[in-house]
This record gives C-alpha cells, structure tokens and sequence, in this order.
C-alpha cells in the first residue's frame, strides 16, 4: 500500500464493513449514481469555501485546485454511468454528512476548522472505500476506483493540514470525537444503500 493511501487508512477509526461492500457490488445503478452525487457536493463544498474565507490565500490556492478535480471526478462518472446505461436519476441524501455537519460550531474561527476536519473525514472515508470496492467490482470499475485513489487520499491531507493552519489550539480532541461518530454512522444499518451509508438493515430495501 504506498504511503498516502496508509496514511489514510491508519487515520480512520474502523474500516467499511464487509456486507456494505457486497451491497454496493450488487447495487451498482445506486452506487454510480451517489458516488456522482458525492463528487458533485464536493466540489460545491470546495468552492463555497473560496467564496467564504476569501482572505486565506493558502486555502484559497489548495481547494480551488480541489474543486477542478472533484468536478472531473463528477465527468468521469457520469461517463461511467453513461457506458453503463445507468440513468441519472434522483437518489435521496444519506445521513451521512448531515449528521456530520451538525458537529460544526457556529463561532469563528472554530467554524472554519471543523468545517475543515470533516472535509478531511470525508475524504478519507471515500478513498478507503474506493481501495475496499476495488476487489469487489467488476475489473473496469475497479480500475476507475484504482486511478482515483491518490487525488482522495491527497483531498483528505489538504483539508487536515488546512485545519492545522487555521486551528487556534490542538484539533485533536475535536477530530477524535467528530470520529467516533462517523464511525457509527459508517458500522450502523442504513435504510438505503448511498456511497457513505452503513450497511442496509437485512429487512430494509437496498436500491434506489
């Protein structure tokens, strides 16, 4: 594993469960199309940061070039989905980055640094399953998922350092208790699969 994909992997308090991965390998319309959906908010996340904090030069210069590659990410997909014939329809929000954004503090500049610990959770959370999906998928899916790794795991280090500028104190406690949340979220049943769901309930529909 070369060492930015660890280094991802060894901040993230649990891995993806296995019955997740066999979910999304059998819901692949679904998986394809809140993967879309993901890229797509996160490049809206990147840039209404650079409209924000327009007098953070470093944040300005790293999430603009973030932005740029989330929206490819976004095109690629689609193409995906296009070879697919997989439509793109709408697919309701999971719970995920919800409950994660009620974890930021309304106060400046705490504001701005939690905002940015939970971008650097999401990021890593979306390489560790792009590296998890790969033996899952089939092979031209998982080469896509392969060639997208390092720009993920580049994502979750430009939002962590960012958070270490801005911070005026440790960010250690906030990001240990921002983990332990999303951990729960990613370990517990979901009533839907999304691509940063947990596991859908053995009872509970699985598709779109």
């Amino acid at each position: 594993m070369k060492p930015d994909i660890q280094a991802v992997m060894d901040f993230l308090p649990c891995q993806t469960p296995d019955r997740w991965l066999e979910q999304a390998a059998s819901n692949l319309p679904t998986l394809l199309i809140d993967h879309a959906n993901c890229e797509k908010k996160a490049a809206g996340t990147a840039l209404s940061l650079l409209y924000k904090y327009v007098d953070r030069p470093e944040l300005l210069t790293r999430l603009s070039k973030l932005a740029r590659e989330e929206l490819r990410h976004f095109e690629q997909v689609l193409q995906v989905m296009k070879d697919r014939n997989i439509e793109y329809v709408y697919v309701s929000s999971s719970r995920y980055a919800g409950r994660l954004r009620q974890l930021v503090d309304n106060v400046e500049p705490q504001r701005l640094v939690d905002t940015l610990l939970i971008g650097a959770i999401v990021e890593a959370r979306s390489c560790e399953r792009f590296w998890r999906l790969i033996d899952v998928l089939p092979d031209d899916l998982a080469a896509f998922y392969e060639q997208l790794l390092a720009s993920e795991a580049r994502h979750f280090q430009h939002y962590l350092d960012l958070a270490h500028v801005y911070a005026t104190d440790s960010v250690d406690k906030r990001l240990k208790a921002m983990l332990t949340v999303e951990a729960d979220l990613i370990q517990a049943s979901d009533s839907a699969l999304r691509f940063h769901s947990g596991p859908v309930g053995v009872s509970e529909a699985e598709t779109l």
